[in-house]
């Protein structure tokens, strides 16, 4: 596939996000990576985010949030707890107590705005809706509200360059985005899913279970834990 622009990559460092960064370096010349301080919970996931761009060479730049004042999530509010569970199973029907209200929305709008500044047009997430169905701000229906919102709100309105949102694996399980990012030699060994806010992952929130479901059903050993027991830490 032939290259093409500038990629706009929104980064959190988790599975998903790190198999679409590197969806996009073989998609655009340039690829930069943003992620987002919001005053989460995990926010060591921004400091292995980092230590995965450097290892790429791609720039990567942070852009600070302060949604501890919204709150109502427990990613953000310390006086919610992350719910434990024991099996994939206990997960409920409707937005977790982990759903941050429209975070998508907020992270698309900043992107957008930064990109509009610096001259890009294409927006990349890893967004899926298999394995998050209950969070509103993943599905295609939103997806494409956004695009269409920018569009009306930028300067793209005047423009015959309308801004992108490239969600390649929206409607893949984890552990096939896992399998497509392997085939992109991915590393997910600096990626963090953990809710709890630790580098080692605590093997009880949703996010933990998830992760450990599509590592086994891709047939291999997560590379986050070889890491960890290569340094010492599990």
């Amino acid at each position: 596939m032939k290259k093409t622009k500038h990629g706009l990559v929104l980064f959190s460092g988790g599975i998903d996000s790190t198999t679409a960064l590197f969806w996009a370096r073989g998609r655009f010349n340039q690829v930069t990576a943003l992620s987002f301080d919001y005053g989460q919970r995990h926010r060591i996931e921004i400091k292995l985010a980092q230590k995965l761009t450097q290892k790429l060479n791609i720039p990567h730049l942070s852009l600070r949030l302060d949604l501890n004042q919204i709150g109502a999530s427990a990613l953000t509010d310390h006086n919610i707890p992350v719910p434990e569970m024991d099996r994939i199973e206990e997960i409920g029907p409707n937005p977790p107590p982990t759903y941050v209200p429209f975070r998508n929305g907020i992270f698309l709008s900043m992107a957008a705005a930064w990109a509009e500044a610096n001259d890009i047009r294409d927006l990349v997430c890893g967004f899926n809706i298999v394995d998050s169905p209950h969070y509103p701000d993943t599905r295609p229906a939103f997806v494409d509200a956004m695009v269409k919102a920018i569009n009306l709100g930028t300067k793209a309105s005047l423009s015959p360059e309308k801004f992108t949102i490239h969600t390649p694996y929206i409607r893949m399980k984890k552990s096939e985005i896992i399998q497509k990012g392997l085939a992109l030699n991915a590393d997910y060994a600096y990626s963090i899913s953990c809710y709890l806010g630790g580098e080692v992952p605590c093997g009880k929130c949703s996010s933990c279970l998830l992760r450990q479901q599509a590592w086994e059903e891709a047939g291999q050993r997560d590379p986050l834990l070889v890491r960890l027991e290569k340094e010492g830490k599990l």
